[in-house]
């Protein structure tokens, strides 16, 4: 393939703009707002995040390069189709739900991070845990989204794959470190008007590009491979409900999501991002699903590319930019990949934002440096940012089973985070004994289920798995599902079951050593119990004593202004005169 210096002028014009748009925003950040609260800015952006930037960016934050190029892909494979893309309809329901049941509560306490409410419940060390598939999902999310984008910049110009990827995440990784949320939510703007723009323009090229044939034609009959509207074999009913409600489900307890739920300026705002971001996901497949439908509409031997087809040289990740690098004029071409590569980074930098947020707030301030000063919070931020961007960026260079790192780590995140958000959100009296037990439970199951991805064989073989080419059994069985629901009933059973015991005096006070039943009570009680016990003591003599003002565990969670919106929130006034 022939060096193409318009492709990487259109490369470097789209990537100097998103640059400029980024230092923009980060200097918008310093100007405005508190300067006390600056690493708050950098993680919920000041938290006035207005309807027209989050909904872009709470947008954005799915629509990458990892969605459009999935879901054409998904279309365009023979045997799965159209019927396979469950990525628009399971992320708009994930966002809808996380609308109806997760945004009003999360928003209205005000916290900061996705976190803060198992570290409020659960403790310090729960916290901890969770930050570890949470982590990984974040992490690995962005190495596959740099390791696609290297591999689309390839198509469109003869550059090393390795150059490009690095500089595309130097450019993500600079623009985060110096503006945080404002700089990724401003951006996303940008990238996401790109997306839109540059494939939308593409799809009338390539539609009408002689070698096409009608796609309404070919989505219902075998013209040069199955029909791309595909079709659900019924011994994969269970695989497709398992992978749709990861998606549905999964989608939900990501930093990256709450990022955007907590920086809107009221609970109610939190809801209509998500809303318009969940009708925003199907907007942005359509180009996507067009293009898939259009790859597996084309005679591949009467095109530039030359027989074999993308599916049979095993390029079949690759359909969307090499539609638009083969049956697109060559303006078009390079105007539709330079779009689509710069709007790559919108998921990406979202995830080392989200890494380095929860790093910052809930391992290193709240677990370790509760004392820590604004600016010592800001500058950890800022080196996790660079730390996690350059992990990213290794990772995607030199792991081969990227994309099997991300599938296992986003089935840890529904495994073990999303029923743990619903405990301590919404069941009452859950502790740290059950959140343990789950996430134990939750993670034994999923590992030995296996992975085919990473060519992990399974220890527990479900009803209808088979091996596959690889001779790697290969599940049937909704048992991702099955491994949450685990976790979701381990945790309340062993909370109240712990409970029970410690409360009817079955166990001794002093087995409670994680302080999570017996032990957390008895401390809330003692100096009342102390008081009514003393002869030495004269009532009269504490009235002039005041109460000692310390930064706790718990009043690190508790932004009062996030309450003001709500009607029926208590005077918080009257509780500090108290």
């Amino acid at each position: 393939m022939p060096f193409h210096v318009e492709g990487l002028v259109a490369i470097v014009v789209f990537y100097l703009a998103i640059l400029a748009v980024g230092i923009w925003a980060a200097w918008k950040t310093k100007n405005t707002g508190n300067e006390g609260d600056r690493s708050e800015a950098i993680i919920v952006g000041g938290r006035d995040i207005g309807l027209l930037v989050g909904g872009f960016t709470m947008t954005a934050t799915w629509v990458g390069g990892g969605y459009i190029n999935g879901t054409a892909e998904a279309v365009y494979v023979p045997g799965y189709g159209l019927a396979w893309a469950q990525a628009p309809i399971g992320y708009s329901l994930s966002l809808i739900v996380g609308g109806l049941f997760f945004a009003k509560p999360m928003r209205s306490k005000g916290y900061v991070t996705m976190l803060d409410p198992f570290q409020q419940i659960y403790g310090k060390r729960m916290g901890g845990l969770l930050f570890i598939p949470a982590l990984m999902g974040e992490m690995f999310w962005a190495a596959a989204i740099f390791s696609a984008l290297g591999a689309t910049i390839s198509v469109i110009i003869d550059i090393n794959i390795n150059i490009s990827v690095i500089i595309s995440a130097l450019i993500a990784t600079m623009y985060t470190l110096v503006g945080g949320l404002y700089s990724v939510a401003y951006t996303d703007v940008v990238q996401l008007f790109c997306i839109f723009l540059g494939l939308w323009v593409s799809v009338p090229f390539a539609m009408s590009h002689p070698a096409v044939t009608d796609i309404g034609l070919t989505a219902v009959q075998e013209v040069y491979q199955a029909p791309w509207l595909g079709s659900i074999n019924s011994l994969d009913i269970y695989t497709w409900l398992d992978n749709f409600l990861l998606l549905t489900l999964g989608g939900i307890p990501w930093q990256a999501y709450f990022q955007r739920v907590l920086s809107s300026s009221s609970a109610t705002y939190a809801q209509v991002l998500s809303f318009l971001a969940a009708f925003g996901c199907l907007v942005m497949a359509l180009p996507a699903i067009l293009i898939g439908a259009i790859g597996a509409s084309t005679a591949w031997n009467e095109t530039d590319y030359g027989p074999p087809d993308p599916m049979t040289k095993k390029e079949a990740d690759m359909i969307l930019p090499i539609v638009l690098q083969y049956l697109c004029p060559v303006y078009i071409s390079f105007f539709g990949l330079g779009a689509v590569s710069a709007a790559v980074m919108s998921s990406a930098d979202s995830s080392i934002l989200s890494a380095s947020s929860m790093f910052a707030r809930n391992i290193y301030q709240l677990s370790f440096r509760q004392n820590a000063s604004d600016r010592e919070i800001v500058w950890v931020m800022r080196i996790t940012v660079f730390l996690f961007g350059a992990s990213a960026t290794a990772m995607a260079l030199l792991a081969s089973s990227v994309y099997g790192l991300w599938y296992l780590s986003s089935d840890l995140v529904y495994i073990i985070i999303f029923p743990q958000l619903l405990c301590v959100l919404f069941i009452k009296g859950t502790n740290t004994y059950g959140a343990i037990a789950g996430y134990v439970f939750g993670l034994l199951l999923r590992i030995t289920g296996g992975e085919p991805y990473l060519y992990l064989q399974p220890l527990i073989y479900y009803p209808g798995c088979y091996p596959d080419e690889n001779n790697i059994y290969v599940q049937r069985f909704p048992f991702k599902t099955l491994a949450m629901l685990t976790s979701f009933f381990t945790n309340i059973i062993v909370s109240y079951l712990a409970k029970y015991l410690f409360e009817s005096g079955t166990l001794p006070p002093k087995l409670d050593f994680l302080d999570a039943v017996v032990s957390r009570y008895s401390r809330e009680h003692m100096d009342k119990a102390t008081l009514v016990k003393s002869d030495n003591i004269v009532l009269n003599e504490l009235a002039p004593v005041n109460p000692r003002h310390s930064l706790t565990l718990s009043s690190t969670f508790t932004n009062k202004e996030a309450f003001n919106y709500v009607d029926s929130s208590p005077d918080l006034s009257n509780t500090e005169d108290n």
